[in-house]
């Protein structure tokens, strides 16, 4: 099942959101059936407290829910995870390592992260410096360089994974060549991070490592990029990038890790304020975001 965010009704404050869920393209508003779930991390309470998946949770709901359009619940979702922390993994595609190395005046650094036992993990955002579908993402104002970066998003709450989402690692390739040192300005900073259009759980993502995934880039209503590849390229498997990111690591509850990109625009790219960024996973969607300057 994948699940979105909604605006809140007029009934509602604004403060206020409603969960609805796609069952095999019937969308169900779950927050009309109960007044207890009214986020996707409700939604992962309300399963543990059980001892059943989230899935279960939701189909015993449904039958008292109000039916949705899917296609307006598409065009008006909502970030879909209130996420405490999202954190990203580095360097998990081979091409990730070659542009790392081609960015860099000190390559060496790089070297032996690829093939490393330990991968690079990082906090990547907080809450307030990430948006959800159709908001826009930034580029900072004292970069010359910034690409999006297309990721499989891991959802964990608890510190275990109910779901996949997708994510735009959003990063300035000109402050990060600079010095390695600089990779906290170059990857976080305002609007720095987008997640969505919804969660998906493993009964529609049976596999994420066998994923296609793809980036269109459009300027001026015409595409000056666009790629595919897919989640079976990663050198890392998604269960190790999380036991990686819980050792010694006290997390908070619900939090999106980020797999690493293999789609890297080449090297005379750079986004421009008003570019349309588009990325498309299997089973989980499409996420567009329009660009910023920050």
């Amino acid at each position: 099942m994948r699940y979105y965010r909604l605006p809140g009704g007029e009934s509602r404050s604004d403060s206020d959101s409603l969960v609805v869920v796609d069952d095999e393209g019937d969308a169900y508003d779950l927050s009309t059936a109960s007044d207890d779930l009214g986020s996707f991390t409700a939604l992962a309470r309300a399963a543990n407290a059980s001892d059943r998946s989230i899935d279960d949770i939701a189909r015993d709901r449904i039958p008292d829910a109000v039916r949705r359009d899917l296609d307006d619940v598409e065009g008006n979702a909502l970030l879909p995870v209130s996420a405490e922390e999202v954190w990203a993994a580095g360097v998990t595609y081979s091409i990730s390592e070659q542009a790392r190395e081609a960015e860099s005046g000190k390559p060496e650094v790089y070297i032996d992260v690829y093939d490393s036992e330990r991968p690079e993990l990082f906090l990547k955002a907080t809450p307030s410096r990430t948006v959800g579908p159709h908001d826009a993402v930034g580029i900072r104002g004292d970069s010359e360089w910034d690409v999006p970066e297309p990721e499989l998003g891991v959802v964990l709450h608890r510190e275990e994974v109910v779901g996949y989402t997708i994510g735009n690692d959003v990063s300035s390739r000109s402050i990060e060549g600079e010095n390695p040192l600089y990779l906290p300005q170059a990857k976080v900073y305002d609007r720095c991070c987008s997640l969505g259009p919804c969660v998906a759980t493993e009964s529609v993502v049976e596999d994420p490592h066998d994923l296609e995934m793809s980036l269109t880039i459009e300027r001026d209503e015409e595409v000056v990029y666009e790629d595919s590849t897919s989640t079976s390229e990663m050198a890392t498997t998604c269960e190790k990038l999380v036991e990686y990111l819980r050792r010694h690591n006290n997390l908070p509850e619900t939090l999106v890790l980020l797999t690493g990109t293999a789609l890297v625009p080449p090297e005379s790219f750079t986004l421009h304020e008003g570019d349309r960024v588009s990325i498309d996973i299997d089973h989980i969607g499409r996420l567009v975001n329009d660009t910023v300057v920050v």
